[in-house]
């Protein structure tokens, strides 16, 4: 029997029956099974087709900024993830950037190490990288230290100058030196004088042998004030020295070496010699021979005009 009173109902007709009592049913918001599985497909495709259309663009435009093309940047996370790869990517791609290293010398950039030994320099270089530790000048031609040349390093830890030619410092040569400064070599050169303002306040330990020193009252002064290395302070040598009044003779060369000549400093200096002395005696002397030049002089002229005015008096 049909549910619409006719009789002899067929079986095909039972069949579309019951498909349109599963859509009503299911329109009606009655979840059977199979209206749960067809949604859950449904969203599950629509997930899918969304997910690789954004994920595809993003991945095509990164490839067309960097220039790699799209086949060699992977899958990309949303978000942040995004960002950390492309700042990896630039950073792996970009080369490093150094300071220029001056011609001639080389730069060892790990432990800031700057080498001109043996470069055959003639002046001092320039465009040295301003976070230089450690200097290494030795072995060249190098002749004075001009003013300002360790403006910019205030890094400068060690300083090596030896085996060149300088004779002159110039007043403001090492007054810009760090104050981090520890080693300060100046061995093997031509200097011959020195004072406490060329070498400023430094307090790095120094080497100074190896030059022909004059020694003076300037010099001492400066060897008091300097850190000097205790390994080599004999070295410092006087190849001359100032002379006092009464050790140079008549028919002696004034400039000549001195008795102190080939001694060392120290020595001279712990054996009580002291040049200030010497040299404040050699000035009080050579005052006392002006005043008598002097003096000489005017009574010369005075009795040459006395003589003067006795002969006009008796011609008249």
């Amino acid at each position: 029997m049909c549910l619409s009173g006719r009789t002899g109902c067929h079986g095909g007709d039972g069949l579309g029956l019951r498909r349109g009592l599963g859509k009503v049913l299911e329109r009606g918001g009655l979840d059977t099974e199979l209206g749960k599985e067809r949604r859950l497909e449904r969203g599950r495709a629509r997930e899918r087709g969304q997910g690789t259309g954004t994920g595809l663009g993003r991945e095509t435009r990164l490839g067309r900024d960097l220039g790699l093309g799209t086949s060699l940047v992977p899958s990309l996370d949303r978000g942040l993830g995004g960002w950390s790869f492309t700042l990896l990517v630039l950073l792996i791609l970009l080369p490093p950037v150094f300071p220029q290293c001056p011609d001639s010398c080389h730069c060892v950039w790990e432990s800031s190490m700057v080498l001109c030994t043996d470069a055959g320099l003639r002046e001092f270089p320039q465009g040295l990288p301003p976070d230089t530790v450690t200097l290494h000048l030795e072995r060249n031609y190098i002749r004075s230290l001009p003013e300002g040349a360790f403006r910019e390093l205030t890094h400068l830890r060690e300083l090596y100058l030896s085996h060149n030619r300088i004779d002159t410092l110039s007043s403001g040569a090492l007054r810009h030196l760090s104050s981090e400064l520890r080693l300060l070599d100046l061995s093997h050169n031509q200097l011959r004088q020195a004072s406490r303002d060329e070498f400023s306040s430094t307090r790095a330990k120094t080497r100074l042998y190896h030059n022909p020193w004059h020694c003076d009252c300037t010099l001492q002064e400066l060897m008091e004030t300097l850190n000097l290395e205790p390994e080599t302070v004999n070295g410092i040598v006087c190849e001359s020295s100032v002379r006092s009044a009464g050790e140079v003779s008549r028919w002696e060369d004034p400039g000549g070496a001195g008795e102190h000549a080939g001694q060392p400093l120290v020595k001279l200096l712990d054996s009580g010699v002291n040049f200030c002395n010497l040299q404040r005696k050699t000035t009080d002397v050579a005052m006392l021979v002006t005043m008598f030049v002097w003096f000489f002089m005017v009574i010369v002229y005075v009795v040459y005009y006395v003589r003067q005015n006795q002969a006009e008096t008796r011609r008249h």
